[in-house]
């Protein structure tokens, strides 16, 4: 039987599905002949209740549940006829006027559309690189070195200076009036490292233990504690211990400690220098795809289907529900959240992932076996035991479509690269891994 598929609106698309009121009363009788058998009511043994009385009792949910099936097969059958990738699920109305024995029903769905990508050739792109170099080496050594330091009482009439670990009580006032939060005893931060506000940081630095110190302090208006951000407070703090740092050298021991396997200076260098690469391939991997599908989604043309991006919103909205839900936000499942804060992202989401997957489709690059195996693997390489992290990835189907996900991004963005115009541009290891 051929399917007339009506375009009402552009991927918007209508087929009238006809059913035999015979077939939809046959498959009833089937179900509720089947419940018959197993059905347990008061007065009645199991599987002896007469049908009379089950077709009385579930006779409206079972038509119910055959309408819907038998529809959702009709709609099924009619689109893979028509060859149509359908978006969403259909809107389903039953018609009136329908024939004698008969009923027709109009589902009105969208379709996916033809997606038109330019040639990519005209597409300019920058491309980032960077190395890693023996500065960056320093840097991590001195991470490291950081995380392992011990701390010393200093003498009496030393000062606290950056890098000290001091102990101190506070106690700030806004208004006369002592605020949560706002109070400690043996409280340990380190001078300059940015824990404390500058003013707090400021006001310590050149104390002497045993001393106290009063001094104002504005908190800033994006202040995290919301009760006192952009207000003023009175400070009073005495400092009750300083203690130097002490950093580990720079050795065979701290190699050692590490747990690097070649335990030397020259070996923890190399270790250091293999983790970071790792890291800034990753991280260029990430800004150069970034490019790539920002370069796609301006080179492709079209309609985006509603459904879909309604879908996406709907996700985004529930993803902000749960994250509040996490934060302790009361009633957070039902916190209003309107559709067009999301909106906008949740289109990019989808041209994107249209426009993907038909490049994907169209040239043959989904990921292969060996690309998942070795993606894997790369990742397990900085874990203590690689086998069983490459164990967890393939214990679980979910991981693994995530890195198959990963690997078809990684294919989509070397195959436009190697077609756009590149524009090669060196960032500083520190600009990359965003630090000052």
């Amino acid at each position: 039987m051929s399917v007339t598929v009506e375009t009402l609106e552009k991927l918007e698309r209508k087929i009238t599905l006809t059913l035999p009121v015979g077939v939809i009363q046959s498959e009833v009788d089937a179900r509720l002949k089947r419940m018959a058998r197993t059905v347990k009511m008061d007065g009645f043994r199991p599987g002896k209740v007469p049908m009379t009385v089950v077709a009385q009792r579930y006779g409206y949910s079972v038509h119910y549940e055959v309408m819907n099936d038998k529809v959702g097969e009709a709609f099924a059958n009619a689109a893979n006829e028509a060859k149509l990738r359908v978006a969403g699920q259909p809107r389903i109305s039953e018609k009136e006027g329908a024939p004698e024995g008969e009923l027709t029903f109009d589902a009105i769905f969208e379709v996916f559309p033809d997606v038109k990508i330019a040639d990519l050739s005209t597409a300019e792109i920058d491309k980032l690189t960077a190395e890693v170099n023996d500065g960056a080496i320093d840097k991590t050594l001195e991470i490291l070195r950081k995380q392992r330091r011990t701390f010393a009482q200093r003498a009496q009439d030393a000062a606290a200076q950056d890098g000290d670990r001091v102990t101190v009580d506070f106690e700030g006032k806004i208004d006369g009036e002592t605020f949560q939060g706002g109070k400690a005893e043996d409280f340990q931060f380190l001078v300059g490292d940015g824990q404390m506000l500058k003013e707090f940081e400021d006001a310590v630095r050149g104390m002497k233990a045993g001393e106290s110190k009063t001094f104002p302090l504005a908190f800033p208006a994006d202040y995290q504690g919301k009760e006192v951000a952009g207000k003023a407070a009175d400070f009073m703090v005495t400092v009750k211990k300083i203690e130097a740092a002490h950093l580990p050298e720079v050795n065979d021991v701290l190699a050692k400690s590490l747990g690097i396997a070649d335990a030397t200076v020259e070996g923890l260098r190399a270790d250091i220098r293999k983790n970071l690469e790792r890291e800034v391939k990753f991280r260029l991997q990430a800004r150069n795809k970034q490019a790539v599908m920002d370069a796609l989604v301006a080179k492709a043309e079209l309609d985006l289907p509603n459904s879909s991006v309604q879908a996406e919103v709907d996700r985004m909205v529930e993803g902000a529900r749960a994250d509040l839900k996490q934060r302790g936000i009361k009633d957070a499942d039902k916190a209003p959240i309107p559709d067009d804060v999301f909106r906008p992202q949740a289109e990019r989401r989808v041209r994107l992932g249209l426009v993907v997957a038909e490049l994907v489709r169209s040239n043959e690059l989904q990921a292969k076996p060996e690309q998942i195996k070795a993606h894997i693997e790369e990742l397990a390489a900085s874990y203590e035991k690689p086998a069983e992290v490459v164990r967890w990835y393939y214990g679980d189907n979910r991981r693994l479509a995530e890195v198959e996900a990963i690997v078809i991004e990684n294919n989509v963005t070397e195959f436009v690269l190697a077609k756009a115009k590149i524009n090669e541009k060196t960032v500083s290891f520190d600009e990359l891994m965003g630090q000052n």
